[in-house]
């Protein structure tokens, strides 16, 4: 019992470093010592969801200089999925004997034709998961019924579902099937910065992301762009120090990929999740981002000797194809792509809340709404 207090305790004051609020002002001064010799103003994406958060919850932006702007990016897999692909696991859920299982952010997000806690509420069998490993559980209780795995996630969450389909095998368990939406964080960030309207000069880039994959996934992208680019942390002295490194390369005029969030991330990434992931994936042709429209090569599928395992080939005949366009009254898609902030939105905390989405960004504990909405002053 006193080794758990103790444990506690050693955690709480490992965090409460990386919250030190005279650090973080140590920091915010530091950036702004460098940003006086800037000449042009800095624009910087933080391309993950939970990097939003930390800047909205610990109010970082008002911290910094006004010649030195956050973007936020696409990296929150909830807000990217497109309709038609939530209108997919809702006719999936709406079959006879079907149990399709998700994380929970996703019951909420609205399709065309309702979104999947909708479908609940006309008797779908729908379960929300912590760990994609339960839905091994679920599908030897129900051996009577298909059990459908709607996964999402970027190059993080990819190692779990591939983890899954490999237990599933080896357990021979032949009623639980998977719909992949597992995307990557490159292609979405090539097509940003090759857009007309890209004011970025500056990344943020993902920190679990890099655990798994390795900073490398951003060299190509260094390579072309020649801008400064910083795998940093979620805390706010992560980010901080992140903000930092950049305005000193800013300040310079020169650009490297650096790594803030060393204590974890390597160059490599983690080379044993990596091969399981190439195991059971392929790269899909084509994908259809919410406000981004089709990428190539941005996201992944089965590979075809799973293909008895494949939701998209089992449910081919009921599953519609064709592409949605958002709520005309959302800009969802603009603030995915860097161009918006939610209070540029008209019906962002209006019309449009946590209880009443109209679009994914209000809906996932990522999102950029959501994040404004919980920690910023309605306008």
């Amino acid at each position: 019992m006193q080794l758990s207090k103790d444990l506690q305790k050693g955690e709480a004051l490992l965090i409460d470093a990386f919250r030190d609020k005279d650090f973080i002002l140590t920091l915010a001064n530091e950036i702004k010592k460098e940003a006086r010799s800037f000449k042009e103003k800095l624009y910087v994406m933080e391309v993950c969801g939970g990097h939003t958060h930390t800047l909205m919850k610990y109010g970082l932006t008002k911290l910094l200089p006004e010649n030195i702007e956050c973007v936020h990016g696409p990296g929150c897999p909830v807000c990217i999925m497109p309709k038609n692909r939530i209108n997919q696991a809702y006719e999936i859920a709406m079959q006879k004997d079907v149990i399709l299982l998700t994380l929970g952010d996703m019951l909420k997000v609205p399709g065309s034709k309702g979104s999947l806690q909708d479908a609940r509420s006309l008797g779908a069998f729908l379960g929300f998961l912590y760990s994609p490993i339960q839905a091994l559980e679920i599908a030897k209780k129900n051996p009577d019924k298909k059990v459908v795995y709607f996964a999402i996630g970027f190059e993080t969450t990819t190692p779990m579902t591939a983890a899954l389909i490999e237990r599933c095998i080896k357990e021979g368990i032949t009623n639980l099937f998977f719909h992949i939406n597992h995307v990557l964080v490159p292609p979405p960030l090539h097509k940003i910065l090759d857009s007309k309207d890209c004011k970025i000069n500056a990344l943020l880039a993902p920190s679990h992301v890099s655990v798994i994959a390795g900073a490398k996934i951003y060299e190509e992208i260094f390579a072309r762009y020649k801008l400064p680019i910083v795998v940093s942390g979620f805390e706010p002295v992560d980010m901080m120090q992140s903000l930092l490194m950049i305005a000193r390369q800013f300040a310079k005029n020169e650009a490297r990929l650096e790594v803030e969030y060393s204590r974890v991330v390597t160059t490599e990434g983690n080379l044993k999740a990596q091969a399981m992931v190439e195991k059971y994936f392929k790269t899909r042709e084509h994908f259809e981002w919410r406000g981004l429209g089709d990428i190539a090569h941005s996201a992944l599928a089965l590979r075809p000797e799973y293909a008895h395992l494949d939701a998209e080939i089992i449910f081919d005949s009921i599953l519609s194809k064709d592409s949605i366009k958002d709520n005309r009254a959302c800009r969802c898609g603009d603030i995915l792509r860097g161009v918006a902030k939610p209070y540029d939105c008209k019906v962002f905390g209006k019309s449009c809340t946590p209880n009443n989405p109209l679009g994914s960004c209000m809906v996932s504990s990522e999102g950029a709404c959501a994040a404004y909405y919980k920690y910023g002053s309605l306008r």
